[in-house]
């Protein structure tokens, strides 16, 4: 499938807040067309998903194209609709704010997005379609074995994440720097300007086996599931995305996505 990508403006946090202090109402685009099913959409022929490059391997570009994980989870919905998924680059924060939705930038997002209870105030979310936690990734004789060998240790956490959210609430005697999104997060480790990286632990996996240099130091079990999400209230949809993935992990389709990306099919 034709996996189109756009890029949308990035709006200033303080107008994003904004936006969702409404509560999710007053979009600026309503939708306009409906795929198979009369499920109500954007534009005609289309599924836009926003979601934040780059998140390999849920989401990345690759020879041109936006691939991943999410990106092939997402394409069953889209085929499902009888349209073709087009990928809307956003920053992060845009999409757990509602802004995204509220402004008519996509239908849905797909963003190896935690479902939180602070998030779902403002976004619809899916029933949780893959298991999550956080991790420190560092170089490989770091020999960082747990949170307290972060004491004084420079970290970088992405903004508008739970993992810096975690760090924030748990590695206060570590240095925690911020960076916009995780390609950033993981140069600084490689130019030497931070020491770690706490982010979720399938992207950090991924870097590692692809940077023998570094690797993950320790797992930190958080209990996150990660969800699809929508405008507040576009429960049709999000009724859709259900039904996809819930028949994708039946049918075993869900387990071969899996094992593409993550080199194994998902432990039941």
């Amino acid at each position: 499938m034709n996996r189109r990508l756009t890029a949308a403006l990035a709006l200033p946090a303080a107008l994003a807040l904004t936006l969702t202090a409404c509560g999710g109402g007053g979009s600026e685009s309503e939708p306009a067309a409906t795929g198979e099913g009369g499920i109500p959409l954007l534009e005609e022929g289309k599924l836009k998903v926003c979601t934040h490059l780059s998140y390999q391997p849920f989401q990345f570009e690759r020879d041109g194209d936006v691939v991943g994980f999410d990106v092939d989870l997402v394409d069953l919905v889209a085929e499902e609709l009888g349209v073709e998924q087009e990928i809307v680059n956003t920053p992060f924060e845009t999409i757990t704010t509602g802004a995204a939705f509220n402004t008519g930038e996509c239908d849905l997002a797909a963003a190896g997005m935690t479902i939180t209870e602070e998030r779902a105030e403002v976004i619809e979310f899916s029933e949780g379609y893959f298991d999550a936690n956080q991790a420190v990734v560092a170089k490989a004789d770091a020999n960082i074995a747990d949170e307290a060998g972060l004491a004084g240790v420079p970290i970088a956490a992405q903004t508008g994440t739970t993992g810096l959210q975690y760090a924030e609430e748990n590695l206060s005697d570590a240095e925690i720097i911020t960076y916009e999104d995780l390609p950033l997060s993981l140069q600084a480790l490689q130019n030497g300007d931070v020491e770690a990286v706490i982010n979720d632990n399938g992207v950090l996996y991924d870097f590692a086996k692809e940077n023998p240099d570094y690797a993950v130091q320790f797992d930190i079990e958080t209990g996150e599931e990660y969800g699809i999400a929508a405008k507040k209230d576009n429960t049709a949809l999000i009724d859709k995305v259900n039904e996809v993935v819930s028949a994708a992990k039946e049918d075993g389709t869900y387990d071969s996505i899996y094992e593409e990306w993550f080199g194994a099919a998902p432990a039941n």
